[in-house]
């Protein structure tokens, strides 16, 4: 069955600029575009019932047909389902290239980043998730004019990857593939962040060998290196950059994803049934950054 690029639509702004961003990602992977809306069940009259599912039917028709206008190459379908909006978000997720959600959350829930609907999604797929802030635009994704000027016709800026070398488990072939993928169908470079810890007594002063802490930096970046290089053999014309650094991932990873089209971070599947396992350092990308984020799982 043809996967599709699937977008999350509940009327407001930021799922809006989820589903414009999901058109875009379509047109980039050659893959139809569904637009989803999840109606939570009414608990009045059938009568009303009936009439708020025509209006948000038509809704959904009006941003499709919205769509195709504003993008002729790509095939739009809608789907309009009923059910508690996290669970059926991730089963559409699932049959999905990647999905798109708005920043903030659909119906009733909060805000995505603090532990509602889009948390959900994300701690329960395996298929990648993307958040999308209102008013994102495509010329945000792009460097400005040489006048200055914000444009969707000039070079994509680059794909930033946060990236866990440090992990027993390996820093996940997802995660890299996702990221590499990306920056090839937009001709962009990858930035790739690592943050490495120094040694515990290097924070209190304790005099120990000049050596030793210098020594933790190259041995990360040459670690940083290595993992990098069956990547760039298989995606030679994909520009890669390297970033090692000390200190904390998460400030290290924000501040360098002020300038990009993307960002990508991972999420390590865990088997504990109980809460949102996502991790620190992608939190703080969801609640800082400004870009679109793609939240990656891998094993």
């Amino acid at each position: 069955m043809t996967r599709t690029v699937t977008a999350g639509l509940d009327g407001s702004p930021e799922s809006r600029a989820a589903v414009e961003w999901a058109a875009r990602e379509a047109a980039l992977r050659d893959l139809p575009l569904k637009i989803l809306h999840v109606r939570e069940p009414e608990t009045g009259a059938d009568a009303d019932e009936r009439a708020a599912a025509e209006a948000w039917a038509r809704t959904v028709r009006d941003s499709a047909e919205g769509l195709r206008l504003r993008h002729p190459g790509i095939e739009v379908v809608t789907d309009q389902v009923t059910g508690e909006p996290a669970r059926a978000l991730a089963e559409a997720a699932d049959g999905s290239e990647l999905l798109a959600l708005g920043s903030r959350g659909l119906g009733r829930f909060g805000g995505f980043l603090i532990g509602s609907a889009g948390l959900s999604v994300i701690a329960h797929t395996m298929r990648p998730v993307v958040l999308v802030r209102a008013g994102e635009q495509a010329a945000d994704e792009h460097r400005p004019d040489p006048s200055g000027v914000p444009s969707a016709a000039t070079p994509f800026l680059p794909v930033v990857l946060g990236l866990d070398i440090d992990d027993p488990e390996g820093p996940g072939r997802p995660l890299l593939e996702f990221a590499f993928d990306a920056a090839a169908r937009r001709g962009a470079a990858v930035r790739v962040v690592h943050a490495w810890t120094p040694p515990p007594y290097a924070a209190y002063g304790i005099p120990a060998e000049p050596p030793v802490v210098p020594s933790y930096g190259r041995r990360a970046s040459a670690l940083l290196t290595k993992v990098l290089r069956p990547w760039r053999q298989k995606y030679p014309d994909v520009e890669v950059s390297e970033a090692s650094r000390a200190g904390n991932a998460a400030p290290v990873l924000v501040e360098t994803a002020r300038e990009a089209s993307l960002v990508v971070v991972g999420r390590r599947v865990r088997t504990s049934p109980f809460g949102i396992h996502i991790g620190h350092v992608t939190h703080a990308v969801l609640h800082h950054v400004g870009a679109p984020v793609a939240v990656v799982a891998h094993a």
